[in-house]
């Protein structure tokens, strides 16, 4: 595309050389992959700034710089008041805004995000529609996956993606929606058709200043679904009714809104519940009529995630029949509740759990069904929220028999001190510390006897530990099979 076509998607800006021929090829922010004929948008981190690579990214090939301060190149410089901003903009218009080719749906919360957009994704499949997903676990066109590194990418990358789906001929796409964003504009450029609600607890306020910040940056999804109803165009907030933040949210969006909970006002709505050890059963009022679900997820708060991909299902258009035989149908999503074979004795499971409100509600949800001792593995990440930590390490002491504390993501904090912080509220007995994760659980896997439950919580589907500035391979459920093997040897 020539760059000057491209320029003409944004009101204003300012160019320092001659733009007439300059052709665009792609757009990048990471110097070391800018080619030939590349547009390198220079982003200002929290620990780089891509003003700082310009003349690596000219020596790779960048046709053109496009920047947010004065600086000197070899080529062409179009200057903005924000290239975050711009990014978002030119990426959508170089990709030919490919969101409006299909539906999108965004999902964001605290807890279940991954598994409402893996609900969704089935019931969308079972449905007969091609489906992209993009999230924390991986992306994925159709049935091809490829990794990721954050929750939500940046838009660069996004609308990139967006086009490759169109060029897939996906039917609809669904994507976690990050608070952090929503907050730094990952997804501007994103239409939304739909937006999903899923609940708001403590997390992240190494980022977010308090609850409201946080809170905010959420509603920012249902805000930018639009403010006009367009023939044909319906859009849809799809808000959980029996969380308080839902009030806030309900009017932060001027479209249509679709609530879901176990409260009688709920549009869609769970009764009759039945939770057990191996199934979840309850009766799901809609609008559009009622249905009995038998699952095969565990916990209320699986009801809560099937009745919000329910929710959003329904706006989509998709028949109640298709619904319940999805959400039967489906065995679970890559480290939430995984069970770990191995053993006859005891049970295994690893959770993704790494926030207060989402460590209670598994620990719950094992104590409904536990016939001996609960042991729980659990740590917190390093750089990043300290509030939680004594939160977390107090859920478990209160839940479980028994605590074992020890190591998470460290990353560049001091395990030692992590684990510190988590404990300095405690007193008494039943918990202990275990600074190395692979003895911990293994610790934990010898502790168990016939009747026991071992929960690994925290990093989940994760298969690396994070220490310093490196990813270690670290998969919770290889780790504990091997402690469950050499714990069977002896």
């Amino acid at each position: 595309m020539r760059l000057k076509k491209l320029l003409s998607a944004l009101p204003f800006y300012d160019a320092q050389g001659m733009l007439d021929d300059v052709e665009i090829s792609h757009l990048e922010a990471d110097s070391r992959k800018v080619k030939e004929g590349s547009l390198f948008v220079c982003i200002k981190g929290y620990t780089v700034d891509g003003h700082d690579f310009i003349n690596q990214a000219a020596a790779n090939g960048a046709a053109a710089i496009l920047a947010e301060k004065e600086v000197d190149a070899s080529v062409p410089v179009i200057r903005v008041a924000s290239t975050q901003r711009s990014a978002a903009v030119l990426a959508s218009a170089f990709h030919g805004h490919p969101t409006k080719q299909f539906p999108l749906i965004g999902v964001t919360g605290t807890n279940g995000k991954t598994t409402v957009t893996y609900l969704l994704e089935s019931i969308l499949n079972e449905y007969d529609q091609k489906t992209g997903l993009i999230g924390t676990i991986q992306m994925k066109i159709g049935q091809d996956a490829y990794p990721v590194q954050n929750t939500t990418p940046d838009a660069l990358f996004l609308q990139k993606t967006f086009q490759d789906m169109h060029h897939e001929n996906v039917d609809a796409a669904v994507m976690e929606v990050s608070s952090h964003a929503l907050d730094l504009g990952r997804v501007h450029g994103c239409d939304f058709d739909v937006a999903v609600f899923t609940n708001l607890s403590q997390d992240h306020l190494d980022y977010h200043k308090d609850m409201n910040d946080y809170l905010h940056a959420k509603s920012l999804l249902f805000a930018q679904l639009g403010n006009t109803y367009a023939q044909g165009q319906k859009k849809f907030a799809v808000i959980n009714e029996d969380d308080p933040a839902g009030a806030v949210l309900r009017k932060s969006t001027a479209q249509h809104v679709i609530t879901y909970g176990c409260e009688a006002s709920a549009h869609v709505r769970a009764t009759d519940i039945q939770l057990e050890v191996t199934r979840t059963a309850f009766t799901m009022e809609t609008p559009i009529g009622s249905i009995g679900i038998n699952s095969n997820l565990i916990g209320k708060f699986n009801v809560y995630n099937m009745l919000a991909a329910a929710a959003a299902a329904i706006c989509a258009g998709v028949p109640l029949p298709v619904i319940q035989q999805s959400l039967e149908k489906m065995k679970g999503v890559s480290g939430r509740f995984e069970p770990v074979d191995g053993s006859d004795d005891f049970a295994v499971v690893v959770d993704y759990a790494h926030t207060p409100d989402s460590l209670e509600n598994v620990l719950e949800t094992i104590n409904g069904f536990a016939e001996n001792n609960v042991y729980v593995v659990v740590g917190c990440g390093g750089d990043r929220d300290k509030k939680k930590r004594p939160l977390m390490a107090s859920i478990a002491l209160e839940y479980a028999d028994h605590a074992i504390f020890t190591s998470d993501n460290p990353r560049t904090e001091d395990p030692g001190a992590i684990l510190a912080d988590m404990t300095s509220e405690l007193s008494g007995s039943g918990f202990e510390v275990v600074e190395n994760r692979k003895d911990a659980i293994a610790r934990a896997v010898n502790l168990a006897e016939k009747g026991d439950i071992v929960l690994i919580a925290g990093k989940g589907h994760e298969t690396y530990q994070e220490i310093g500035h490196t990813k270690y391979d670290f998969d919770d459920r290889e780790v504990a099979r091997e402690a469950i093997r050499a714990s069977a040897a002896n």
